[in-house]
């Protein structure tokens, strides 16, 4: 089969690999959509992945066209959503239920064989299988919700939170949406790439800026703020605008190198949480179903569609920060 395979800090190819065999409880997916994001680029630059190469793509949903000997959950010609996921359910973490925080984490896409190829393996517990209505290429952004999702549950948000968000990708969009969804009283979202600014106002919210500073401060500051961005100057400029008894969450990744400081007389003085999210933890089938209620919206959010041939050329594009969700599609051909 063809896949995308990053073979060196900075190189990937398309190339020829074996055909994926499933193992006993392992479903063969032939791959409709895998999505980019930001931790490609971070495996691209060598810091993820502990070996490469490697075939990235967390992201991805697809038809299973392949069973093994003791799957019988799923059947040839389901469609279906891969939490990349993969923990050990053994170590302290896995035991106490923080399996995203397992000793041995690894993931489909990052550690292992992932989505941006023709034909993917995941574990059959790993699939959720996918509403009629629901489209299988638009599914790929069920993983990156669930990360939303994840975020959410890390907030413990309240009703009536003023809320800002720092970047308007993918992520930033999501959190956005997911604000609204849980009832905050106002979202606004600072990015200074106008164009992905310009969805966050499509999408409802309350005010955007290119800095915080244009934007109208709540008389309280702001209860919740998140970094969805990763970028160092960003981060620093966030830790400083929560308010009194706020809370700031890391949800952007940040480069292993990355650093920011605190005020620890202020986060005490004030009562300032500042915590993080990481990844998925008992997050994907409730993306899924909130995914099939269209708590986002597909086509604003999936900006490019490119066939797997066109995989070096879409990571130039998202390094350049062109577009929103881009998108490889293996069934497509390059024109």
């Amino acid at each position: 089969m063809k896949a995308a395979v990053i073979t060196q800090p900075g190189d990937v190819e398309i190339t020829t690999v074996d055909d994926p065999a499933p193992g006993p409880r392992e479903v063969v997916v032939k791959v409709a959509a895998s999505g980019l994001c930001g931790t490609d680029l971070h495996i691209l630059q060598g810091e993820f992945a502990p070996k490469l190469p490697i075939i990235p793509g967390h992201e991805f949903a697809g038809e299973v066209v392949g069973l093994g000997s003791e799957v019988t959950e799923l059947a040839i010609g389901d469609r279906v959503a891969v939490d990349p996921s993969l923990y050990c359910f053994e170590c302290r973490y896995c035991r106490l239920g923080r399996n995203n925080l397992c000793d041995r984490w690894q993931a489909i896409g990052v550690t292992v064989a992932g989505g941006a190829a023709e034909y993917a393996v995941a574990p059959v517990a790993n699939c959720v299988r996918l509403p009629d209505h629901v489209d299988v290429q638009d599914a790929a952004l069920i993983e990156p919700l669930s990360c939303a999702v994840r975020g959410y549950d890390v907030l413990r948000n309240r009703l009536a939170s003023r809320v800002l968000v720092y970047g308007a990708g993918t992520m930033g969009l999501m959190m956005l949406q997911l604000a609204k969804a849980t009832g905050a009283a106002s979202v606004d979202v600072v990015d200074i790439n106008a164009e992905r600014l310009a969805t966050a106002w499509q999408l409802g919210c309350s005010a955007g800026a290119a800095s915080a500073d244009e934007l109208d401060r709540p008389p309280y500051g702001w209860d919740v703020v998140v970094d969805a961005t990763g970028n160092a100057k960003a981060i620093q400029d966030a830790l400083g605008r929560v308010g009194k008894g706020g809370t700031y969450l890391q949800f952007g990744v940040a480069g292993h190198a990355t650093r920011a400081t605190i005020e620890p007389y202020k986060i005490y003085h004030q009562e300032i949480t500042i915590t993080g999210s990481m990844a998925v933890l008992h997050s994907f089938e409730r993306a899924t179903d909130l995914f099939a209620t269209g708590v986002i919206d597909p086509g604003v959010f999936i900006s490019d569609r490119l066939p797997l041939a066109a995989f070096p050329d879409a990571i130039a594009r998202f390094q350049a920060g062109i577009g929103r969700k881009i998108q490889i599609q293996p069934g497509l051909v390059a024109s």
